[in-house]
């Protein structure tokens, strides 16, 4: 006799399911093994329990779950909608790939303290769940908050000096955006609308005036500071000390993600996209998303440094997404929604081959990085295909951006046309380079008829870029399905 689940209980498994794994993981701290074991036990269990939630979302259902009620009108609850869903596929499927590819890295590099960075691994994971599952802005906020500080050990893993300088400045912006600017947001949007819950439309129709819409939304975007919308970008290269696995994890499976998803769901079910179109509050978030678009790239062009090189291309590829969110139609959140996991795929594997190429060669510069597609075939190859879909090129990336580039001439924006087709102009410039240099240029030193040695990173991290390059090519053909998702909002 088989027991199955209700939804409900699928809601509160998939947020407790990381957090069980971290109470676990520290029991098996002298035994690597099985402590990496629990890790992708955990991890796929999460993302099988994401998935069995996915049926019922697309049937129309909104599976939801109240926790507690902490006073009347303000609870910590769990509401599924289509953009979380979305969401929680992303960061729970990738989590699998990333602990494959931490095994590697973590064990190649003798990396210190291992059982702390599985364990706070775990703990973001489930909170980006928590987060992606909320039904409300009070519940959002506390699993916003648990991100930053679960995230704080891994971005200080390696406690030197410039680990601890990264790991302050990390704290002082996400904190410190979070509690002066998000924090009052939120207070102010109860106040005026007397609810927090996300709900279809929004909450703020008739509630204040275009000024206050206009304000609350700054109050909003750079309150969720790990959005990393420029000025308030600087936390996010700093934080390049830490170990790849872990800048995967900030640029693509959850702490940057969280951000603009955040803002991307505010938008939409706080504000109310018609809402905003109607009052013009958000036509400056227009020009500032743009803008933070084209800057970052033109600075990743500037870096010879690869991790730093990528981490501005996250803060211009985020833009995106906020940038749809400014748009405020339809189409726009569709692209939005697009970019997240397409962005997610790209972005993830062209850190797991910075960490390869570190691991198999120490390598970090791309100046030096001349010859280096010859000796490690297999993850530059990877490397071309996650740098196309970054670009936006056929079958890989394109769609998001297409879509983006529609929604901007539907709403009569044709400049942002010109500013989607510039930033990817320049991210070929930032990133072919790279792969030119590997696979065209002979290594330092190298004879003419000299054959190269090839010396790949440990078996766990190719198998996990493969996986992640297959799958930039993968959502090129899901961009259907994913788009009939976001749909349904």
């Amino acid at each position: 006799m088989t027991t199955v689940l209700s939804t409900e209980s699928l809601v509160l498994l998939a947020v407790l399911t990381p957090f069980v794994g971290a109470l676990i993981i520290p029991l098996f701290h002298n035994r690597p093994n099985l402590r990496e074991s629990v890790t992708l036990v955990t991890a796929v269990a999460l993302c099988a329990t994401v998935i069995r939630l996915l049926a019922p979302v697309l049937d129309g259902a909104r599976p939801e779950l109240t926790v507690v009620d902490v006073v009347p009108g303000l609870t910590v609850a769990f509401k599924i909608e289509p953009l979380g869903m979305l969401f929680a596929l992303v960061a729970s499927s990738l989590w699998i790939v990333n602990s494959i590819y931490s095994i590697g890295y973590m064990r190649a590099n003798d990396e210190p303290r291992q059982t702390t960075f599985y364990v706070c691994f775990a703990v973001a994971l489930g909170s980006t769940i928590g987060l992606a599952f909320a039904k409300n802005l009070f519940t959002l906020f506390l699993f916003y908050e648990a991100l930053t500080l679960s995230t704080y050990p891994l971005v200080t893993h390696k406690r030197d000096e410039e680990a601890v300088r990264a790991g302050r400045i990390y704290l002082l912006l996400l904190l410190g955006t979070s509690l002066m600017l998000f924090l009052p947001a939120i207070i102010a949007t109860w106040v005026l609308a007397g609810t927090l819950d996300f709900t279809p439309g929004g909450i703020l129709a008739g509630k204040a005036g275009a000024p206050v819409v206009a304000v609350l939304l700054a109050l909003y975007v750079f309150g969720i500071g790990k959005a990393a919308v420029m000025p308030l970008h600087f936390w996010l290269p700093a934080a390049m000390v830490a170990p790849t696995p872990v800048s995967a994890l900030l640029h693509a499976v959850a702490v940057v993600k969280a951000g603009v998803f955040t803002v991307l769901k505010v938008v939409v079910y706080i504000f109310g996209i018609e809402t905003l179109t109607k009052t013009g509050a958000n036509d400056w978030l227009i020009f500032v998303a743009s803008a933070s678009l084209l800057t970052a790239s033109f600075i990743a062009l500037s870096r010879d440094n690869l991790k730093a090189r990528l981490a501005y291309s996250t803060i211009s590829q985020l833009a995106y997404v906020v940038l749809g969110a400014a748009l405020a139609t339809p189409t726009s959140i569709i692209g939005s929604g697009l970019q997240i996991a397409i962005h997610a795929a790209g972005k993830i594997t062209l850190f797991f081959c910075a960490g390869a190429i570190y691991t198999a060669h120490h390598l970090t510069e791309v100046s030096g990085m001349t010859g280096i597609g010859r000796k490690m075939p297999v993850t530059m190859l990877a490397f071309l295909v996650a740098s196309l879909s970054i670009i936006g090129l056929p079958p890989f990336g394109a769609w998001s951006k297409f879509i983006l580039a529609l929604a901007a001439l539907d709403a009569g924006h044709v400049i942002v046309v010109g500013v989607l087709m510039l930033s990817s102009l320049v991210s070929v410039g930032y990133l072919m380079p790279v792969v030119a240099r590997g696979f065209f240029l002979p290594p330092p030193g190298a004879l003419p008829d000299e054959k190269t040695i090839v010396k790949e990173a440990p078996i766990a991290c190719l198998i996990a870029l493969s996986c992640t390059a297959f799958l930039c090519i993968v959502l090129f053909f899901l961009a259907g399905r994913i788009e009939a998702l976001l749909a349904r909002i």
